[in-house]
């Protein structure tokens, strides 16, 4: 019997983002595909970016609907390595098309942009900029996919209207049984990772794990992410959007 996925994510303001009256500028995406496959993606917008919250939904949107239309997806590593590549080159092309069409400046459109594809085998990732994709072992290691690309300065870093984004972007292919995953923007990540090797912190990854694989109401466990992204617990921590992706196979 193959393995199927189930996911659940929210994107919330963070309160940085609601003191000056600012939409989230996160966004996220993701389909549930035949044959056990979850196609996902993040991203984040650019806080100096005035369009970024459509660049970021042109950006997820773009890439869940590209791999989605290319299903079944190739079984070769250099060829699943190269699709991903083009996903990120699609998902810049949309946002570029935009910023023609409304005549405004790229980097006005600019976020960051996780792509994952989970299948019962492996979890493929590709990623521009920061926010990171993790897995979930069937032993229970808990493996990061990818990792936080920064810049020289604090909260700087790669977005996909950059020069040469394309060329820096993580492509990665993990092998494995893969039992839960997360995908999050950068918003999280000092709470998720310890900084700056990116290895995930088990006590932060632990109880969301269980919590989505033991969730029976999609709803519900809906209203609780989101409950979780605005607890004093991570908004303690961060005044960023936030974004948190979780699924479990079954």
């Amino acid at each position: 019997m193959t393995k199927c996925w189930r996911a659940i994510a929210a994107s919330v303001t963070g309160s940085s983002h609601e003191k000056s009256g600012q939409p989230c500028q996160d966004a996220h995406n993701y389909r549930l595909l035949p044959n056990g496959v979850l196609v996902a993606a993040v991203a984040d917008g650019a806080g100096s970016a005035p369009l970024a919250a459509i660049g970021a939904q042109i950006a997820v949107k773009t890439a869940v609907e590209t791999i989605s239309n290319l299903h079944p997806l190739p079984e070769n590593e250099s060829n699943l390595r190269l699709l991903l590549l083009d996903v990120l080159a699609f998902a810049r092309d949309s946002v570029e098309a935009v910023a023609k069409t409304d005549n405004v400046p790229l980097k006005d459109l600019a976020s960051t942009l996780i792509v994952v594809v989970a299948t019962p085998e492996n979890v493929q990732a590709a990623q521009v900029g920061d926010g990171a994709a993790v897995v979930r072992s069937g032993d229970g290691s808990i493996i990061p996919i990818t990792t936080p690309v920064t810049g020289e300065y604090a909260n700087e870093t790669i977005f996909l209207t950059s020069p040469h984004a394309l060329s820096l972007a993580q492509v990665n292919v993990w092998y494995g049984t893969p039992a839960q995953l997360a995908v999050f923007s950068d918003g999280l990540q000092r709470l998720a990772l310890k900084i700056p090797e990116g290895i995930p912190h088990k006590p932060f990854f632990s109880p969301l794990f269980k919590f989505v694989a033991e969730a029976e109401d999609d709803t519900v466990a809906l209203a609780q992410l989101h409950d979780f992204l605005k607890s004093p617990r991570v908004t303690s921590r961060t005044d960023d959007d936030l974004t948190l992706l979780l699924a479990t196979s079954f």
